[in-house]
This record gives structure tokens, C-alpha cells and sequence, in this order.
């Protein structure tokens, strides 16, 4: 890469990645005048000035401490949060909502350690955040040194790539580098290790440095071959999918998808990663494939002659069995990341490229096949969708005991809340629910762990969203299993003045687990109950914790809910709060399911309506 081109890369890094509508000129200006004789930590702090970074999630440390120095006089905010995986986890908020690095910081040893889950979280579902970690002296480093950890070699298969910056004259680099690395190509985490000594050490700054990354040439445009192969497929197909993954969101493809739906009157998938990516109110939208999918959604992919993938990766919660998964279609995968390609399937039309690019050109490719005459009829296709879909659709039973019903619940607060808003989820019955029961309209407004399946990520995803899009409510749906583990947030939220929204559903379980445990192991409910039980297994009525007043103790306005009449007040009433996070103590029933299911490991052609009935089709007979 010559100097010229790797500043260019650089300014387009710092201006496409961190969402900084700036020219190559203003980026100069906004680094100041080059500087000698001043601090690594000063020269770092300058570089995420320069990049247009707004905001960082962290917590100081010895090692990191000579950072927060400078850091003290900059214009880029600092969150003060409560444990690391909170700082992570916001980053990765942020940068899904706004579509902008995400950056979070920590000491070294525990501090960095922290920070792995949120790492591997956002590496699996692909999400750009950049994560500084502070190092013991470089004289100490495998000296077994207070507080020091490998966080490099910790880290490196769940990072897109890691430094250790062992120059401080290296700094604007690797900054630079990796905001290039972490949000270009396939998104990712991207870790950058600093020696205290190091951020200690005397340097001159300059900005823009000069990027050295050979190798690292993602392939954007798609080969014109490929794209024409797949629109002759498609042309020719009678029973077409369009399998929309999280990639089209990554890629800010929306529009393109859209336009590619109408072009072939296709019916539309979007997974778990993807929701928001089409709308739900589109007749062609046949909702969310896999073990929780729509029924529509899961055997129109079974049924399929022509699977169109697009920045989706047939995991394994989409395909099942995948030995059995849409055994009569021919695949098109498209996707930026080519390791992607026929890694779980083969692909008879692979493209490797960008989503926005890829469905551009497929578009093009498309209208020259129905110029030609070939328009593929799929009246019969459709009428078939369609019956799958009145004959199930998704639904659910209100509790026999009167309970509160969880499904009620998240579906009122969809309504009430609406599709501007931004809905963060933690990981288990509550997530599918929120995923199944809130229409989402648009993209970047459903916002949840999805290939690490984490729990506790709900709230710091929510204040990360909040702080990057202030105007937008947010709403953080969890559940009390998620909520106790990363809740301490809330005291940053009140104190930071970040008033995000969060809607917990309380069965006093761990609801997905019991749910397999009712399925699989007879209903033997061993160590999934949360709240304190009677000899004979019954709840007692003392709740441990109590929400309500844990909300308050953490600065925040703590309500409750119990009955369904009391529903659309209480949260019309935390809709109405603006000055302070609410959080809402939701006590729903505990034998709430969720349906319809795939079990683990089982094929597709075997998905369940509901409990105690036969496969839907009849075992294999999708």
C-alpha cells in the first residue's frame, strides 16, 4: 500500500466507520496541529479525537490509568460503568443502533479479562467496536506482573485482529488500523493492547498516519459472472426464498433488498440478526426462520427450489438438522466474508461481496432476464405460502390460572412503544417472544445477542443505543434471570443521565431452560427457579430480588405489573418518564412456552405448533 493510499484509506475509515460526516481536509483539522514531546496516552486520546469518536464506555485502572488523564480535558465523553462486560456490551449497543464504532476501555489483567465476553459476542454476530486495554510495563509482560494478562493471545479467536503497541510513536496507526479493520469488510471486534509504560513514553502525533495492512483486501464488488448466474437461477426458479441475514443490515442494504423483493415477488426471510432489515407489514415478509421461526418462514425454506442467501451464514438455529435442510434447492450465497461461503452448505452460485453492492448488481442482472422474457410465475408458489401462513399463524394461549401472559405483555409494549423505537433484548424465552411479537418496521431497531446468545446483555446494549441516539426511545426487554446479571448499570444510566426503558418478565425462572427441562428431562426443574420456594416446590411470596425497589436503589423509577387490565398504563406511564430510567417488574406466569419449535439437532420438516401435537407436516413430510 503506497502513502497515498493508505491516508485515503484512512480518512475513508474515519469518515464511513465511525459515521463522521467530514472531508479529508476537516479530519486534518479536527487532529489539530502535529505535536512533539507529548504523552502515548496524549497521542491516543488525540487519535480518537481525530477519528470522530464521541463517546467511549470504560473503567479506569493502573494500567490505564495514564489515559484517563488527557482523557480528563477531551471532547470525547467517557461512561463511567459499573463492570467491564457493561462497557462491551454498550459499545456493541452503540455501534448497532448508529451504525458507528462502538469503543470501550479497560485496565489490564481482570479488567481486560472482563471485557471477553462482550468481545466474543460481538465477533459472532459481526458488530465493529474497538476495545483499548491497558498493559503492564513492557519490561513486565510475561513476568507473571500484578494485574497481567495475555489478553492478546486471550483474545485472538474472538478478535477480527489485535495489537499490542509496543512504540508510542505507533499509536495514531494503530488506531487508525483498527477502526479500518473493525468496520470494513465483515465487521468485527478489534482489540488494541497498550503497554502503561508505552502510554508513559514521550512521542511526536501526526495525523493522518500511514495504514500498513497487507493482505487485508476485502472484496466489496461482487464478480459480474457470479451475479448473472444467480439472476438467470432466480429467473428461472418457481419456488423462490430470499434468506435475509444481519449482513444486509451491516451493509446498509435495505433499500437495495426492497427493490430486489418487488423485482421478484419473492417471499422474504429475515433471521434473528436480520429483524427490522424488511418490514413486518410487507405481504411478502413470511417473518423469522429457525427453531423459533414462523412456520411459513421455516418450511418455504424447506419447500424451496431457489435459496437467494444474503449476508446470512446457515447457522445452525436456521437450518437444524442441516443434513435435511431444503434438500431440493439450489443455493445462492452471498456474503463478504468468503470463509462464509459453503462453510455449513454448498453453494451453487457463491458471490463474495458487499451486500449493498451485491444486491445492487443482482437487481441490474434481474431486469435484463425479465427484459429477455424470463419472468418466473409463482401464483402457485404463493398460494401455497399463504396457506401455511392462515393455517398457522403465530399466536399464543392465555394462561389457564389467570396468570399474567408474558406474550401479552412484550406485544402491547410493541404496540404502545411503536417501530421508532429501539428494542435491546437479553437471551432466552423473552428474546423469541421479542422477536415474534413486535412488528419491526425498520432497520437498526431490534438490537440482541444472537450467535453467543448472552445473557446480561439487554441493559448496557440499551444504554449504548440510548447514548448514540438520544432522541430515540429505547427499551431494554429482559428477562430476571438476564436482568440480575449485568442490572448494576442502571446506576450509570441515572447518573449519566441516560434514560433508557426496561420492561423485565419475571417468571422466577430461568424460562428458556425450564422450558427444555418441561420438554426433555420430564419436568425435573433442577436449578433453573430464582425466587425462594416452599418445601413442596411452591413459590413463597417474599420476592428476592425486589425490582421495584432495586430500580430505586440504582437512581431509577421502579414500577410493577401484574394483571393484564394494568398493562397498557404502566407502560404508557414509564413512556411518559423522560428525565430517568424506568424499569418495569413484569410478573408473568411460569409455564409460558415458546412456539412454534425446531428441537435441537432435529430437521426442519419437524417443527411444532405448539406442545403435546404431532409435527406440524407429519414427521418428514414438510
Amino acid at each position: 500500500m503506497t502513502t497515498s493510499q493508505s491516508e485515503s484509506a484512512t480518512r475513508e475509515a474515519a469518515t464511513a466507520l465511525t459515521g463522521v460526516e467530514t472531508t479529508a481536509r476537516s479530519l486534518d483539522e479536527a487532529a489539530h496541529e502535529p505535536a512533539t514531546g507529548i504523552t502515548g496516552a496524549q497521542s491516543l486520546v488525540r487519535s480518537l479525537e481525530a477519528i470522530g469518536v464521541d463517546v467511549v464506555f470504560g473503567i479506569p485502572g493502573g494500567a490505564i490509568l495514564p489515559l484517563y488523564d488527557p482523557l480528563f480535558d477531551s471532547k470525547v465523553r467517557h461512561v463511567l460503568v459499573r463492570h467491564e462486560q457493561g462497557a462491551g456490551h454498550a459499545a456493541t449497543g452503540y455501534a448497532q443502533a448508529t451504525g458507528r464504532v462502538g469503543v470501550c476501555m479497560a485496565t489490564s489483567g481482570p479488567g481486560a479479562t472482563n471485557l471477553v465476553t462482550p468481545l466474543a459476542d460481538a465477533y459472532m454476530d459481526s458488530v465493529p467496536i474497538v476495545a483499548i486495554t491497558g498493559q503492564v510495563p513492557s519490561g513486565a509482560i510475561g513476568t507473571d506482573a500484578f494485574q497481567e494478562a495475555d489478553i492478546r493471545g486471550i483474545t485472538m479467536p474472538i478478535t477480527k485482529h489485535n495489537f499490542l503497541v509496543t512504540d508510542a510513536a505507533d499509536i495514531p496507526q494503530r488506531i487508525a488500523e483498527a477502526f479500518h479493520l473493525a468496520s470494513t469488510g465483515r465487521p468485527g471486534p478489534v482489540l488494541v493492547d497498550v503497554p502503561k509504560d508505552v502510554l508513559q513514553a514521550t512521542t511526536d502525533f501526526a495525523w493522518p498516519p500511514r495504514m500498513d495492512l497487507p493482505g487485508y483486501r476485502p472484496t466489496t464488488r461482487p464478480h459480474g459472472k457470479q451475479v448473472r448466474e444467480a439472476a438467470t437461477l432466480i429467473a428461472g426458479a418457481s419456488r423462490p426464498v430470499l434468506y435475509v441475514g444481519g449482513g444486509v443490515l451491516k451493509a446498509g442494504a435495505t433499500e437495495e433488498l426492497a427493490e430486489l423483493a418487488r423485482l421478484t415477488g419473492a417471499p422474504v426471510v429475515t433471521t434473528l440478526m436480520a429483524r427490522g432489515a424488511f418490514p413486518d407489514s410487507d405481504p411478502q415478509h413470511l417473518g423469522m426462520p429457525g427453531m423459533h421461526g414462523t412456520v411459513a418462514a421455516v418450511t418455504a425454506l424447506q419447500k424451496s427450489d431457489v435459496l437467494v442467501a444474503l449476508g446470512a451464514r446457515f447457522d445452525d438455529r436456521v437450518t437444524g438438522q442441516l443434513s435435511s435442510f431444503a434438500p431440493d434447492a439450489l443455493v445462492v450465497h452471498a456474503d463478504i466474508d468468503p470463509a462464509e461461503i459453503g462453510k455449513n452448505r454448498k453453494a451453487d452460485v457463491p458471490i463474495v461481496g458487499d451486500a449493498k453492492e451485491t444486491i445492487g448488481q443482482l437487481v441490474t442482472a434481474l431486469r435484463a432476464e425479465h427484459e429477455a422474457g424470463r419472468t418466473p410465475d409463482l401464483a402457485a408458489w404463493w398460494a401455497q405460502l399463504d396457506t401455511w401462513r392462515e393455517r398457522y399463524p403465530l399466536g399464543y394461549d392465555e394462561p389457564e390460572d389467570g396468570a399474567l401472559s408474558p406474550q401479552y405483555v412484550i406485544e402491547r409494549l410493541g404496540a404502545i412503544a411503536g417501530p421508532d423505537a429501539i428494542y435491546t433484548s437479553g437471551v432466552g424465552q423473552h428474546q423469541m417472544w421479542a422477536a415474534q411479537f413486535i412488528k419491526y418496521e425498520k432497520p437498526g431497531t431490534w438490537l440482541n445477542s444472537g450467535g453467543l446468545g448472552t445473557m446480561g446483555y439487554a441493559v448496557p446494549a440499551a444504554m449504548g443505543a440510548k447514548q448514540g441516539m438520544p432522541e430515540t426511545t429505547v427499551w431494554a426487554i429482559d428477562g430476571d434471570g438476564c436482568f440480575q446479571m449485568t442490572n448494576q448499570e442502571l446506576a450509570t444510566c441515572a447518573i449519566e443521565g441516560i434514560p433508557i426503558k426496561v420492561a423485565v418478565i419475571n417468571n422466577g425462572n430461568l424460562g428458556m431452560v425450564r422450558q427444555w427441562q418441561t420438554l426433555f428431562y420430564e419436568g425435573r426443574y433442577s436449578n433453573t427457579k430464582l425466587h425462594p420456594q416452599n418445601a413442596d416446590g411452591t413459590p413463597k411470596p417474599v420476592r428476592i430480588p425486589d425490582f421495584v425497589a432495586l430500580a430505586e436503589a440504582l437512581g431509577c423509577v421502579g414500577l410493577r405489573c401484574e394483571s393484564k387490565d394494568d398493562v397498557d398504563a404502566v407502560i404508557e406511564k414509564a413512556m411518559a418518564i423522560t428525565d430517568a430510567p424506568v424499569v418495569i417488574d413484569f410478573i408473568v406466569g411460569s409455564d409460558a412456552q415458546v412456539w412454534p419449535m425446531v428441537a435441537a439437532g432435529a430437521s426442519n420438516d419437524d417443527i411444532l405448533a405448539a406442545r403435546d401435537v404431532r409435527p406440524v407436516f407429519g414427521e418428514g413430510q414438510v
